[in-house]
């Protein structure tokens, strides 16, 4: 398999969250309407089900992937998640979608999760950052197209063709592996599957300052970006009035944004990976704060909702410099346990950045200002936590 060929398979196995929670987005409306009339909030929690799934899978596809192999594990995911996907296409009520939903987390998070030990068993250092960075790049713009996929998909099959559409994404990705992609872990390097093993390896990883940091911010990161897809459609529907558009926006900025995997690509191998996400979170705090300092001005509607797009697409831009350099940061220090990292990492991070927006979104109250303050308040966090990297790092190094 080619580096370019490598790279796209990659990215396709990203997009296989992204793709999964965006495509749903125009379908809430239709789906509230007719599995829980009474309360049309609860349609939400079809997002939030699939986030909890693939956290507690999470722990698990990492470490399992160490004991029997990466394809071996991601075929399996797979199977899981396009099974939960035929589940979904058939319930008839919103608890059984929401069963489906999270039982679909648990198997997307094979992929998702795996690919990264893939990444880590074959490149390392800033290499591998930027061979993540361009992944990341293609996972940004693929999935920006889901919401117009999605709301094609519902104007012809109605909701439930969205699941049928997770069918085939599946289908393809795993099968593209099996077919081009060998086994990149050897037996010979794999670990037993104990308890014991996987509480020493979680200790190993806890007791690195560098890790153990990078881990905290990318759950922050995150949680910016899980309140911001949470949110944005009450956003653009109740504070804009553009329901009607929003699939088409949320692919303009998700386009626009991503440049920014191509920025990080170009530039992290010269100024490394922790100045580019401390770059990124001081840049985001000082245009989150500027959204606070200008709420209230009166503006017309036009300037007003072309401000916030600049907005939302610098957040989305953040993300893309910012969550594959913490992946790089935290995994490098433990590609002796990459399967145990990459599950770690991502458990710990998708969980926390859920229990972080689910407040955050359930404050929405008609304008853009729990959305703002939210992030605002995660990066700044984040970014102090980073200048405490540096230190970190210096210490290290003496």
């Amino acid at each position: 398999m080619s580096r370019t060929e490598f790279i796209a398979l990659i990215a396709m196995m990203f997009a296989t969250i992204a793709f999964s929670i965006d495509a749903m987005l125009p379908g809430l409306p239709d789906i509230a309407t007719e599995l829980s009339p009474a309360d049309p909030n609860r349609a939400q929690l079809i997002l939030t089900s699939f986030v909890v799934g693939i956290g507690i899978g999470t722990f698990f596809v990492g470490p399992l992937s160490d004991t029997f192999g990466r394809k071996p594990v991601i075929i399996a995911g797979s199977a899981l998640y396009i099974g939960a996907a035929l589940l979904a296409y058939v319930s008839t009520s919103l608890e059984m979608v929401l069963a489906a939903r999270a039982l679909q987390g648990l198997g997307a998070a094979a992929p998702r999760i795996v690919s990264l030990a893939i990444m880590r068993d074959i490149y390392s250092g800033r290499i591998m950052a930027r061979m993540m960075s361009i992944a990341m790049m293609i996972f940004t713009i693929f999935p920006a197209f889901a919401p117009l996929i999605g709301a094609g998909i519902i104007s012809v099959l109605g909701w439930r063709g969205i699941f049928l559409a997770f069918v085939l994404f599946s289908v393809i990705s795993v099968g593209w592996m099996t077919l081009r992609l060998p086994e990149p872990l050897p037996r010979s390097a794999r670990r037993p599957f104990r308890p014991r093993v996987m509480l020493a390896s979680l200790r190993e990883m806890v007791a690195h300052p560098t890790v153990r940091l990078s881990i905290i911010v990318q759950t922050l990161c995150m949680g910016a970006l899980f309140t911001n897809i949470t949110m944005v459609q009450p956003v653009y529907d109740v504070v804009f009035d553009r329901a009607d558009s929003f699939p088409f926006w949320f692919a303009a900025v998700a386009i626009v944004s991503g440049s920014a995997s191509i920025l990080n690509a170009v530039v992290v191998v010269r100024v490394g990976m922790r100045r580019m996400v401390t770059w990124s979170l001081a840049a985001q705090l000082v245009l989150s704060g500027a959204m606070i300092a200008i709420h209230g001005v009166p503006l017309s509607d036009t300037i007003e909702f072309a401000i916030f797009i600049v907005w939302q697409s610098s957040v989305f831009f953040m993300v893309g410099t910012t969550l594959g350099n913490l992946n790089a940061i935290a995994m490098e220090p433990m590609g002796h346990i990459a399967g145990m990292a990459a599950s770690v990492i991502g458990a710990i991070a998708t969980v926390c950045a859920a229990a972080i927006a689910a407040p955050v979104g359930l404050l929405f109250d008609g304008s853009i200002m729990p959305l703002v303050a939210g992030v605002f308040v995660m990066c700044a966090i984040g970014f102090a936590l980073m200048l405490l990297m540096a230190r970190a790092e210096t210490r290290l190094a003496a």
